[in-house]
């Protein structure tokens, strides 16, 4: 039993340590998004675009423009008053990609606006890709 649960312990501290189920997930979310042809071509364009962001310093790969990030938020924003509730800003992010299921975030009891999500979606999103 304790071979299994220290390796089970070791591959569950490396995924974590790199980050490995947050741009899996992050990469199946863009290829969702996205839809092309070939979608292995793709994924490896993506990761690709990744690597010379890291050697050159260049942004990384963004599939969620700001457009999108509106269309988004206005799914959410039913009422059209321009915020959403903490739970639809949470679910929104656990819809990209962007929030772990165990991960906790505080209400701070504030709505929320378009400009506070998408900055939360650009803050999250350069997380996993600096992580690489």
């Amino acid at each position: 039993w304790q071979v299994g649960s220290n390796r089970e312990l070791e591959a569950k501290n490396y995924l974590e340590k790199h980050q490995i189920m947050e741009l899996l997930n992050y990469l199946t979310r863009a290829l969702l998004f996205s839809r092309p042809e070939k979608p292995r071509e793709y994924l490896i364009s993506l990761l690709e675009q990744l690597r010379i962001a890291k050697i050159t310093g260049v942004a990384f790969p963004f599939f969620m423009d700001h457009s999108n990030i509106v269309s988004v938020f206005e799914m959410m924003d039913t009422s059209n008053k321009g915020t959403i509730s903490f739970v639809q800003y949470k679910e929104g992010l656990k819809t990209l990609g962007l929030l772990n299921e165990d991960e906790v975030l505080k209400d701070d009891g504030h709505v929320i606006t378009l400009e506070k999500f998408r900055s939360e979606v650009k803050k999250r999103t350069e997380k996993i890709w600096s992580a690489f």
